[in-house]
Parts: structure tokens; C-alpha cells; sequence
């Protein structure tokens, strides 16, 4: 009942509004040189190092450029560099950067900004630490030559530093990457085909960017991540909207161009207006998940966290999030998406057959002492404050005494690193989403490596988990490492590392009078136009 409150208050506010009130005259006046975006979050960490939420990682792509980039087919493909070589021996990878990269600032890309920067990512990302464990140093031999020298063969190096999830290996200066990871840097100085303009900058409001006349694009066609990142826009304005409603009026007034995560109870209007174009977003789609905290009771117990797996059903919690559209979403039984290799149901498949009633037996045998259960839900973030919705009324049927605390985004990404006690401002279950491709891949996927305190939020440890990761880096061909991913998933039910929602697909909105935008795990502004 609360969510279809919600959508009908939406659905009435977007009828109301006749305009955004947060654009001014001249912005509404739009330069057609500029282009008006509203992302899917407030921007409030610049760092896409130090912050793991995927608006910053979509900021990153505007400013930093990476080695290497994915195309359609998730192959890497060069991106800075030229191109790399491989010794015999498989210890040492050699990546000869482009001639000409140039920062922001004027200063040229050189091999050890590339070396510093990867050991940043690689101390912060959950695919990056795996790289870092077999990384025994960089060389820098020349200003366009890196060698990275591995204590023992890393077959998916390139897969590595490629990957567009969360956390890409953005490549920054030398001096804002010898930054603790953890600490956002000072600066926004990267070498894409975006300049940050800090001083436009509002947190949670607003950014912009102009266009950096001195980018080299590849000459290839752009996909994905990857080739030809050509900026045909000056400036880009990121316009940070309070509530759906407010974003769905100003794309139909025509004071914002691309809205890049619609709320799915205002789809079926936005469909009736001539001058909007309904896309896919990610193609991935997005894995909703509650995530547990695995250092503090009552989800410290396996035998607690099974209890609200028993009760899970991916249904309800996907028909909240979607507007009950069965085309937006995959039952999806896995901590992989489903449209991808390893997203199989284990067998036996424990969520096969929810029940309540069996989840409230669980709980009594579990030892629960009604310990409270802080549940942190962002109400201003409309793709996962319905599963919270959905999540908070179940963990209150099964029998949990929860307590829902309802704020904004910013705000349980700041708390969500707190590994204090929930009565010391900690936290015990929030829903979130992964994209697809940001955990298509076991040694990648953050919701079930068993990394403890080294890890994602929630702090999941489990040595047989890390030794598994070992061995499907270590083995030659997909097929052994299909069969390893699988005991993977096993054990990450058996554990409850965390518990899979399911998998929807979320669409994204424009004026008819943009071309050339792109599909792929990221809302990039490079190939388009305006007619």
C-alpha cells in the first residue's frame, strides 16, 4: 500500500508540475551546444576510487580515461594504450601507452601516473585486490612503457583493468593517486574527454563539464567503454532532480534532454509524449540484493541470515520495483545476472519454494534473541527504496524486531562504511543494486568473495570462498572456470553472503531530438548529437 501511495502522489505531482524548479530561465532556454542530464542519484563523492556508488563511477567516465575498455562482447580493448605484449613465462604484462595523452592540466600521461593510479584501484576494488595479491611490482622503464611484474601468471589482467563496474582502473595523476584510497581526492584532474568544473560544482545539486579540446579520441566506433570517445556536446550539465516527479516534468518540458533512470510508474505517460524516447538502459540489467552485515548480531549467525533467504519471493520485491512489468524483470535465482553464463540457479535451489512460515521456524531455531535489526532504505532513490519497502515488512513478518531508518542516499553510503555496532551508528541490512556487468564474473563479484574487512560493505569472510577465487584464476579455459564459479555460488547460499531480489532492467528516457546515444553498463555522453 505505501508504494502505490508513493507512485500516486508521483504520477499526480508530475501532472502538477509545469515546470523544474531547480533550472533557470536561461538554463530552460537551452543552448543547444549544451547538454541537460539528471542522474540517477545526487553526486556527492567525486572520488569513484574512494566511493563505490555507480553515479560517481558514471562521473569518472567524463573525466579519467582507463587502459583498456569493453566492447559489446566484454572483450577488452585498448583504450590509452597502443597496445601490450606478454612474456613467455606469463610474469610480465607490458601495456606502451599512446602518444599524446594529456591531462587536464596540460601535463602529459606518463607510465607512472598509470603505475600509481593502478595501485590505488587495486587496494580498493574487489576485482583490483586480486590483481594487487599477485602483482610483485610496476616498472616504469620510459614515460609510455609500463611492465607489470606478477609473482605468479594472471591470465585475466587485461579483463581486469577493462571492466566497467564499480571501480573502474581510472587513470589520474601520479599526485592524486598516491591518495589513501579510502579519502576522496583533492582534484578532479583526469585525462578524458570531459573537464570537471569545479567551480560550478554543487554537491548533490548539480555538476558540469566542458569538453576537453585537446582528447585524442581513438579512430575506431565507439561501444561500450570502448574506441572512439568523440565529445560533440561543449558542456554537460548534471542536473541532480529532488524526486521523480520533478525529473519527469522537466524532460517533458524539454529543460533537461536525458533522464537517466525513470521511475517505473511514470514510464506509460512518458511513452505518450511524441518528443520522449524510451530505452534500455544497462543491458546487464541490475541484481537487487539485501545485503547483510555479517559482524554484528543477529546476521553474524548463518543460521539467521538462512532465515531470510527461506522467505525471499524475488516476485513481490520485483514487481515493487518495476510497476508490476513482467518485461523489466528475470526471477533470477543467483548472485550472477541471469542473462549472462554464470547466472544459473544453484541445484538444489534454495529459494525454489519461499515460505513464510518455514522462515519463522528458522528463526526460532537460530537462537535470535530479538535483537533490533537497523534497516537503512534511501527514499530519494526510487530504483531501490521500493525493495526496502518490500524488505522491511518482510523481515517484520518473519519475526525481526527491525528498525526502518528511511533517509537519502548520500547518506547510507556514508554510513554503510561504518563497521561500528548499529547502537554506535552502524547498521545491520540495506537493499541496493549491483549493475550486471559490475558482477558478471566470480573474482569481480562483491557479493559473495570473502574478503571480511577487506572487502564490500557487510564483510562477508570465508577462506574457502578466497581459496575457490585462487583456483578459477588459476585454471585455463571457461568451461573449468563455468564449474568453479558454480561451487562458488553454492557455498555463497550455503553462507547467505547475501540475499539475490532478482534481476530487473531499468529503462532510460531522452528527447527525440538526441542521436547516436549509446547502449552499454554506462550512461556516456560521447557520440551524441542533437539533430
Amino acid at each position: 500500500m505505501a508504494i502505490q501511495l508513493t507512485r500516486r502522489a508521483a504520477a499526480l505531482g508530475t501532472v502538477a508540475a509545469l515546470a523544474a524548479p531547480g533550472l533557470s530561465k536561461a538554463q530552460r532556454g537551452a543552448d543547444p551546444r549544451v547538454l541537460r542530464f539528471v542522474p540517477q542519484a545526487a553526486l556527492s563523492n567525486l572520488d569513484p576510487i574512494a566511493s563505490l556508488a555507480s553515479v560517481a563511477v558514471n562521473h569518472g567516465y567524463y573525466v579519467f580515461d582507463t587502459l583498456y575498455g569493453i566492447d559489446a562482447q566484454m572483450r577488452p580493448q585498448p583504450q590509452m594504450a597502443e597496445g601490450h605484449s606478454v612474456s613467455e613465462d606469463g610474469l610480465a604484462w607490458t601495456i606502451r601507452l599512446r602518444e599524446g595523452l594529456l591531462f587536464h592540466d596540460g601535463e602529459p600521461v606518463r607510465s607512472r601516473d598509470c603505475a600509481a593510479s593502478l595501485r590505488r584501484w587495486g587496494s580498493r576494488d574487489t576485482f583490483g585486490r586480486t590483481v594487487a595479491a599477485a602483482v610483485r611490482e610496476y616498472e616504469t622503464p620510459d614515460d609510455r612503457t609500463l611492465v607489470i611484474r606478477l609473482s605468479r601468471p594472471f591470465p585475466l589482467m587485461l579483463d581486469a583493468i577493462a571492466k566497467a563496474g564499480t571501480s573502474p582502473a581510472f587513470i589520474m595523476p601520479e599526485r592524486l593517486a598516491e591518495t589513501d584510497p579510502v579519502r576522496p581526492v583533492a582534484e578532479m584532474i583526469g585525462s578524458g574527454p570531459y573537464r570537471f568544473l569545479a567551480n560550478e560544482y554543487v554537491s548533490g545539486s548539480r555538476a558540469a563539464y566542458a569538453r576537453f579540446d585537446r582528447y585524442r579520441p581513438r579512430q575506431e566506433a565507439p561501444e561500450w567503454t570502448a574506441g572512439g570517445k568523440v565529445a560533440h556536446f561543449e558542456r554537460v550539465e548534471w542536473h541532480m532532480m529532488p524526486d521523480a516527479a520533478t525529473a519527469s516534468a522537466a524532460l517533458q518540458a524539454g529543460e533537461v534532454d536525458w533522464w537517466e533512470q525513470v521511475a517505473a510508474d511514470l514510464i506509460p505517460m512518458l511513452r505518450r509524449s511524441r518528443d520522449i524516447t524510451i530505452a534500455n538502459g544497462d543491458p546487464g540489467g541490475y541484481l537487487g540484493v539485501l545485503r547483510l552485515n555479517h559482524l554484528h548480531p543477529p546476521f553474524d549467525k548463518p543460521a539467521v541470515r538462512r532465515a531470510v533467504l527461506a522467505a525471499v519471493n524475488q516476485a513481490d520485491f520485483m514487481a515493487a520495483v518495476t510497476n508490476n512489468d513482467p518485461t523489466a524483470f528475470n526471477i533470477c535465482h543467483s548472485f550472477f545476472p541471469c542473462t549472462t553464463p554464470y547466472g544459473r540457479a544453484p541445484s538444489p535451489d534454495p529459494m525454489a519454494a519461499p515460505s513464510l512460515e518455514r522462515a519463522q521456524t528458522l528463526l526460532r531455531e537460530s537462537g535470535y534473541a530479538g535483537e533490533r535489526v537497523v534497516m537503512l532504505n534511501p527514499a530519494d532513490f526510487s530504483s531501490i527504496a521500493p525493495l526496502g519497502l518490500i524488505g522491511q515488512d518482510l523481515l517484520t513478518r518473519i519475526g525481526f524486531n527491525v528498525e526502518f531508518v528511511t533517509t537519502d542516499w548520500g547518506t547510507v553510503l556514508g554510513r554503510m562504511l561504518n563497521r561500528n555496532p548499529p547502537a554506535q551508528g552502524g547498521w545491520n541490512v540495506f537493499p541496493v543494486w549491483w549493475t550486471g556487468m559490475g558482477i558478471v564474473t566470480p573474482t569481480q563479484n562483491a557479493l559473495i568473495r570473502g574478503q571480511g574487512t577487506a572487502g564490500w560493505s557487510g564483510w562477508y569472510e570465508s577462506a574457502e570462498m578466497e581459496a575457490l577465487n585462487a583456483e578459477w584464476l588459476s585454471v585455463p579455459d571457461d568451461a573449468a572456470r563455468l564449474a568453479i564459479g558454480a561451487r562458488m555460488q553454492d557455498l555463497a547460499f550455503r553462507d547467505v553472503a547475501s540475499v539475490p531480489l532478482g534481476q530487473f532492467f531499468i529503462r532510460t528516457a531522452y528527447r527525440r531530438s538526441l542521436t547516436g546515444l549509446l547502449e552499454g553498463p554506462r550512461p556516456v555522453p560521447w557520440n551524441l548529437r542533437r539533430a
